[in-house]
């Protein structure tokens, strides 16, 4: 349940709309629901400005579509991570309004929130067309929190000329997720050409030598640039979600 329903909730009360008896009712499911195989968080929402997201692997389609009910009970929208194409399926069939991104194998049931304008922008960033799957992760996850995004894709330290023509993009970033396998080298590259905090997000794409993205984090946590944090390992829901809240504590110049 996030602060909008709550406050929602609260002036139906005050209205006389809506029963003591029933708001209590509402919100005694606070702050988690415990299903036996999950104690689902209710309250994220409110308390980080984000809801709980599901990590599907480990867990039954039975089970998963157990947490997305309760959270759609409370949130309004409920994201899924590493999900395949046949859990999504499974998904649609038993919730309405669900879409699924294959590339990134995120389900989100429920409206994804338009952005919000007087946020700036997170610009996430790829460098090579096989890390795209790993920048949708962050993408997804961060408009999943309202947070306007804008993605430059292929634009990796082969060719410097393709990141350069998108200069004026990275300068009006609230931050930047910077996702890249092989040697792992884009990020310090941004991280010396922008004032807004780098994101960056090593990925297992790459030859022998890169170690299925060893290689990619260890230069990506020895950059030599300032304003750097690193992720684990193809984790672009986690750079979405830090780049968002980052976003989110900012405003534009006029806003």
């Amino acid at each position: 349940m996030d602060e909008d329903n709550i406050r929602r909730m609260l002036e139906e009360v005050a209205d006389g709309e809506l029963a003591v008896a029933d708001a209590l009712s509402r919100l005694r499911g606070l702050p988690f629901e415990d299903l036996g195989f999950a104690k689902v968080d209710l309250h994220r929402s409110l308390r980080r400005g984000f809801p709980e997201v599901i990590y599907c692997r480990g867990k039954t389609p039975e089970q998963i579509a157990a947490i997305i009910e309760r959270l759609r009970g409370a949130e309004s929208i409920a994201l899924a991570s590493c999900a395949d194409g046949q859990l999504a399926a499974f998904i649609s069939e038993r919730f309405d309004d669900v879409s699924y991104d294959e590339a990134a194998q995120i389900v989100c049931v429920g409206p994804i929130p338009g952005p919000t304008d007087t946020y700036p922008p997170l610009v996430v960033l790829s460098a090579g067309t096989s890390d795209i799957p790993i920048a949708r992760q962050a993408t997804l996850t961060a408009r999943a929190g309202g947070c306007p995004v804008e993605e430059v894709f292929d634009v990796g330290v082969a060719g410097l000329h393709r990141l350069l023509h998108y200069r004026a993009l990275l300068d009006q970033a609230g931050a930047i997720v910077v996702v890249a396998g092989m040697e792992g080298a884009l990020p310090s590259v941004v991280g010396g050409l922008v004032s807004a905090p780098v994101i960056a997000v090593p990925t297992s794409v790459g030859y022998g030598g890169s170690f299925g993205g060893v290689a990619a984090l260890l230069a990506m946590l020895n950059s030599c640039a300032g304003g750097v944090a690193v992720v684990n390992i193809d984790n672009g829901f986690g750079a979405g979600l830090i780049g968002a809240m980052i976003c989110k504590q900012s405003r534009k110049p006029d806003g």
